[in-house]
C-alpha cells in the first residue's frame, strides 16, 4: 500500500514516506491571474486534485494549498494597458480560475492564499536571508546572491557557469547578473508596499517561500507545479527557503504542458483554448476526462479529434453506469474498496492511465452482465467502477455533476419532452409504419440525441456535441 511518487529532484521514483505518519501536506503554484485561464493551466490543478483525491482514499489526511499569484510584472503591464486597476484585473481572473477550477470538479483546496496578503512574512525572509548573508538590498531593490546557496541549481541540474538568469526591467545594482530579485523597488505609478529597504514589491519567487512556510512550516511533503516551473521559479523558492534556514519541501512534483503544434498552449503565443468556451462546447465531465486520464508527466498534445474521442469513450462509461442504475431500479452505492489492480496503479506515481483501463475492462464485464441477464454481477461491477470513478472525480452520478446536467431540473423538463416523441415514434412502430418510426429516430439525433432501445424500453442520452 505504499504511494510512489516521481520526485524531481531525485531524478527518479520513490516510495512516499510523509513528514507525519497519516498526513500528507502538498504545495501547488496556483494561477498567476493577468488573464482568464485556459485547458493548459487548469490540467496542474486537475491533476493534482486526482492526487489528493487518491492520497485521502488511501486514509491521509491532507492539507493542500494552491496559492493565487495577484502581484506581478504582466499583471501590471495589463493594468496599464486597460487603464484599470491592478487589483480590479487579479480578482477578475482569480474568479475565472476558481469558476474554471469549479467546473471540472475540483476540490477547494484547504487554503488559497494570496501574495498580497503575506507581505509581512516576505519581508520577514527578506530580513532573515540578508542577516545570514545570502541576500542584499541594492537601489531598493532585494536580491538573493546565488552564490552564497551551495545547492543552488541541483533541481534543474544546471550549471552555476552557464547560467542566463532572467531579469526585469529596472533590476539595477545587481552584484551577479545571475542573482535574482526577491523584491523589486517601486515605480511611479505602479502598486507599493513600505519595508524596511523602500516601497517596493515583492518578486515572483518570494511570494511562495514565504505562503508555504507560512501555511505548512519549514518541512513538508509534497511541492508541485507543472514543468515550466522547475527554472527559476521553483530553483529560486528553493534557494530562498533552505538559505533562510527551513528544509521546504521533501518530494517534487511536476505535470507536463498540454501543447498545440508542438508548443506549449500559451496565452503570448495566441494558441490558447479558454476553459470558459471549452465548457460551452463540451460537457464539463468529458473535459475533466479528456485532461485528467492522460499520466500526469506526459504531454497532450492538444486537437478536436482527441477531444471527440475522449467524449466517446467517457459516454461508453456513462452508459453502462446508466442502464445499469435503471435496470437496478435507484442508485448503486459505490464499493468500499477499488479493484487491486486500479489500487496497484495508482499507487505507482499516480498511473491514471493503467488504471483507467482498469475502469474499461470492468464497464466491458458489466456489458457482458447485462446482456447475459446477470443482475447482480451487474450491480458489482458497477459498485467497482463507481468506487473508481469517484477516485478521478469523474463518477457520473455524485451530486457535482447530478447538478451540472440538471441544473434547474431543465433534465426532467427534456426528459418528459423526448418520451413524448418516443412514444409517437413506438406508436409508428406497433402499426409498423417503419419510415415514420425511423424519422422520428432521425430528427432526435439530428438534434444531438441518442436513443437505444433496450428490454426495458427505448432510452436517450446526449450524443457527442
Amino acid at each position: 500500500m505504499t504511494i510512489r511518487l516521481y520526485d524531481t529532484n531525485a531524478r527518479q521514483i520513490r516510495d512516499f514516506v510523509p513528514l507525519t505518519a497519516g498526513c500528507v501536506s502538498i504545495y501547488l503554484c496556483g494561477a498567476t491571474v493577468q488573464a482568464a485561464p485556459h485547458i493548459g493551466h487548469i490540467r496542474s490543478g486537475l491533476n493534482f486534485d486526482i492526487m489528493r483525491r487518491w492520497f485521502a482514499y488511501r486514509g491521509y489526511d491532507v492539507t493542500f494549498i494552491r496559492n493565487v499569484t495577484d502581484i506581478d510584472d504582466k499583471i501590471i503591464k495589463k493594468s496599464a494597458e486597460q487603464n484599470r486597476p491592478w487589483w480590479s484585473i487579479g480578482y477578475e481572473n482569480e474568479r475565472a480560475f476558481n469558476d474554471g477550477y469549479d467546473a471540472l470538479g475540483c476540490l477547494p483546496p484547504t487554503y488559497e492564499p494570496r501574495a498580497t496578503g503575506h507581505i509581512t512574512e516576505m519581508v520577514e525572509m527578506m530580513r532573515g536571508l540578508i542577516e545570514r548573508g545570502h541576500a542584499y538590498e541594492a537601489d531598493g531593490n532585494v536580491y538573493f546572491d546565488v552564490r552564497s546557496y551551495e545547492g543552488y541549481l541541483e533541481l534543474s541540474n544546471q550549471d552555476l557557469d552557464d547560467l542566463r538568469q532572467p531579469s526585469g526591467e529596472g533590476e539595477t545594482g545587481k552584484r551577479d547578473p545571475r542573482d535574482f530579485a526577491m523584491w523589486k523597488a517601486a515605480k511611479p505609478g505602479e502598486p507599493s508596499w513600505e519595508t524596511p529597504w523602500g516601497r517596493g514589491r515583492p518578486g515572483w519567487h518570494l511570494e511562495c517561500s514565504a505562503m508555504a512556510h507560512k501555511y505548512l512550516g519549514s518541512a513538508f511533503d509534497i511541492h508541485g507545479g507543472g514543468i515550466d516551473l522547475i527554472f527559476p521559479h521553483h530553483e529560486n523558492e528553493i534557494a530562498q527557503a533552505k538559505a533562510f534556514g527551513d528544509e521546504f519541501a521533501k518530494y517534487w512534483v511536476h505535470n507536463g504542458w498540454v501543447t498545440m503544434s508542438g508548443e506549449k498552449m500559451s496565452k503570448s503565443l495566441g494558441n490558447s483554448v479558454l476553459v470558459s468556451e471549452m465548457v460551452k462546447r463540451r460537457r464539463p465531465i468529458v473535459l475533466r476526462y479528456y485532461l485528467g486520464t492522460p499520466h500526469y508527466r506526459s504531454m497532450i498534445e492538444y486537437s478536436e479529434e482527441a477531444l471527440g474521442e475522449a467524449e466517446s469513450a467517457f459516454a461508453r462509461i456513462e452508459g453502462f453506469v446508466q442502464r445499469v442504475t435503471e435496470m437496478a431500479g435507484g442508485e448503486v452505492a459505490p464499493a468500499a474498496e477499488v479493484p487491486p489492480a486500479f489500487a496497484e496503479a495508482m499507487d505507482d506515481d499516480l498511473g491514471v492511465p493503467q488504471a483507467l483501463a482498469v475502469v474499461h475492462t470492468t464497464v466491458r464485464q458489466g456489458n457482458s452482465a447485462l446482456a447475459a441477464d446477470d443482475k447482480e454481477a451487474a450491480v458489482a461491477r458497477l459498485a467497482e467502477v463507481r468506487a473508481m470513478l469517484g477516485v478521478l472525480g469523474l463518477d457520473p452520478l455524485d451530486a457535482h455533476w447530478v447538478s451540472e446536467t440538471e441544473g434547474e431540473d431543465l433534465h426532467g423538463v427534456v426528459d418528459t419532452l423526448v418520451r413524448l416523441v418516443l412514444d409517437q415514434r413506438q406508436a409508428a412502430r406497433d402499426r409498423k409504419d417503419w419510415p415514420a418510426a425511423d424519422a422520428i429516430r432521425d430528427r432526435l439525433s439530428q438534434a444531438g440525441l441518442v436513443i437505444e432501445d433496450s428490454s426495458g424500453g427505448p432510452r436517450w442520452t446526449l450524443g457527442p456535441r
